[in-house]
């Protein structure tokens, strides 16, 4: 059912979309999340997120901020995500988002570098890290918490629920400031793969005309659903899963966890699903095994039909004639593509990747099945999607065009280079490194090489600084290898190494659960404590790497190998929040042997 637009000119910051949703549609359904004491799924309209946004907003007004304060917000994706978000741009105040598994010492660095003065925090997984914050930011004036701590003694004096905290602050007038869509809105934080994040400062007006312009490329109303589950800390979320429904008219469903994804997917069936393309390798691997156990046979039909599939979206696309085996569709449609389709929920009219470069193979499978797949690209510093595939003009191995209303281009060392009003205003109190990333003619340098093609599709092609150089000058990006080498289900992670060095050598984590199968395939003892360090094991796997890498250079070959079975998490400090890997972190952790790699090993 389509809805009457809502305009970046007539609302103009984000508390005037908000007010301006629930004006249009009070009754229709906003939010829904699962209540795990309920065991139920429940709904909220919009006119009753607006009640909850006012006695939040009182509750804020109590502490006495003013416009321009931070305030921080450490939450999982659920409603009060989005009530405390519009509660806070409300009254002016800057939101600072944090990712709720996100460690304390880099959790507490952000709160101190903003200066947020209050943070509000779910409290389940955050109660045993609040020492550890509170000592290192001294900024903080309150911590609301959701749910009530386990021992009160925990607790400072700045420390309350939000229960008590909200029910203080009942009858408390609420001020209306005057805002403005160029007022910072937001400071968020990048990933920091390499050194301390980098406080990104977004107006209201940036994210707005962000997901305004998100909006043209695809057709979207009030029967869509939105499956939320990256973070809201995560830019991408925030303005395709938030705001952008929240333009639409669309209802957004906040998933429980990664680990129940498959099961949310049947319950909710979603027709908008947003990810980084970790979540659809993921399900790839899981649709893999599950053909291993069916046999050859299984496989093989499997192959056929993304094969023909692709074929038929090629012809679709207007790139490919039509052929005699397109008449084989609609049975390969019936007895595989469909119910590939049925475990993301049958319903399913957009599937989004951004945040990193989606594997071709992963991508032409899915589209080929029927799963309507879309590549983008952004960053948090463009507010943060600079470009995205169309249905109707779709070549997955790009990032698509730009969105309407940005402007492209390719610089010197093939940069690509973005304009538009959506470009953040700066870093927070980091004025050279502001300076650095926008050049005097407003252009964000991104970092990224590019080229565009013909039709006019941008293709990323590496990083400027993510190039390894071999000692013989031959230049290597690895982030295709990595790709490469992780697309094999034996593979959980790899990082290339190399830098300076005659050849290229690799770190890689072993999956857990099919490492006991590998080892029985080739007569190994995977109890054996030091199986990994076993010459016969070493070869064979490198062996199997270096079929993985068949197609790439001769100089982009990897000679050696550290495998190990301790995968690289969030937790343990070596993938970011939004699971990229931190490189520098790796190479720091595995610094012995990456040297032993290189150790006694002719060039």
């Amino acid at each position: 059912m389509p809805v009457a637009a809502i305009t970046p000119d007539q609302v103009q910051t984000l508390p005037g979309l908000f007010r301006a949703r629930v004006a249009a549609t009070p009754d229709a359904p906003a939010y829904r999340q699962f209540d795990a004491a309920a065991d139920a799924w429940t709904s909220l309209s919009w006119a009753e997120v607006a009640r909850e946004v006012a006695r939040w907003q009182a509750a804020l007004t109590q502490e006495g901020l003013v416009p321009g304060d931070r305030v921080a917000v450490m939450l999982k994706n659920c409603v009060e995500w989005v009530i405390f978000d519009q509660a806070a741009l409300g009254l002016g105040l800057t939101t600072v988002p944090l990712y709720p598994d996100d460690r304390p010492d880099n959790a507490a660095w952000i709160i101190g570098h903003a200066g947020a003065r209050l943070l509000l925090m779910e409290g389940r997984f955050q109660n045993r890290k609040l020492a550890e914050i509170l000592a290192r930011a001294p900024s903080l004036t309150r911590v609301v918490s959701l749910l009530p701590p386990e021992n009160p003694a925990d607790w400072g004096t700045q420390c309350v629920s939000a229960d008590d905290w909200l029910r203080r602050a009942a009858g408390t007038p609420v001020p209306a400031p005057r805002l403005a869509p160029d007022m910072p809105a937001s400071i968020v934080y990048t990933s920091g793969t390499t050194g301390r994040p980098k406080g990104v400062m977004l107006s209201h007006a940036n994210m707005l005309w962000n997901a305004w312009y998100s909006s043209r490329c695809v057709a979207l109303g009030a029967d869509d659903v939105f499956l939320s589950f990256l973070p809201l800390s995560h830019m991408f979320e925030r303005i395709g899963g938030y705001y952008l429904p929240m333009l639409a008219g669309s209802e957004v469903v906040f998933a429980r966890s990664i680990n129940l994804l498959a099961q949310d997917l049947l319950a909710v069936r979603p027709t908008v699903l947003i990810s980084v393309p970790r979540i659809y390798e993921r399900m790839y691997a899981r649709i893999r095994d599950a053909l291993a156990k069916k046999g050859r046979a299984a496989q093989a039909l499997f192959g056929l039909a993304a094969a023909i599939g692709w074929q038929r979206f090629e012809r679709d696309q207007g790139r490919a004639p039509w052929h005699p085996r397109l008449l084989a569709w609609p049975l390969l449609k019936k007895l595989v593509a469909d119910s590939v389709r049925q475990r993301l929920g049958g319903r399913l009219r957009y599937a989004v990747s951004g945040g990193a470069a989606l594997p071709p193979e992963i991508a032409r499978t899915f589209i080929g099945l029927g799963v309507p797949l879309l590549q983008g690209y952004g960053l948090t510093e463009a507010g943060p999607v600079v470009a995205v595939n169309r249905p109707d003009s779709n070549i997955p191995e790009s990032i698509g065009k730009p969105l309407p209303g940005v402007e492209l281009r390719i610089g010197e060392h093939d940069e690509l280079l973005t304009r538009s009003r959506c470009v953040m205003r700066g870093y927070w109190d980091d004025p050279a490194a502001s300076a650095a990333a926008i050049d005097g003619a407003g252009w964000l340098h991104t970092g990224d090489q590019a080229r565009v093609d013909a039709r006019g599709h941008f293709h990323i092609t590496g990083r400027i600084k993510d190039i390894i150089v071999l000692n013989n000058g031959e230049k290597v990006p690895p982030d295709d290898m990595q790709a490469a080498i992780s697309l094999d289900p034996l593979f959980e992670q790899a990082l290339v190494v190399g830098e300076g060095r005659p050849y290229l050598g690799v770190l890689a984590v072993l999956n857990a659960e099919r490492w006991p199968a590998w080892c029985a395939e080739h007569a190994f003892d995977a109890a054996r404590q030091d199986l990994l360090g076993d010459g016969r094991v070493h070869k064979l796997l490198l062996a199997r790497i270096s079929a993985l890498l068949k197609g790439f250079p001769g100089y982009a070959q990897i000679r050696r190998a550290h495998f190990t079975l301790e995968p690289w998490t969030v937790e343990n400090g070596l993938l970011t929040p939004t699971l990229k890997m931190r490189r520098r972190s790796i190479a720091a952790r595995y610094a012995k042997e990456i040297d032993a790699l290189f150790r006694d090993f002719s060039a």
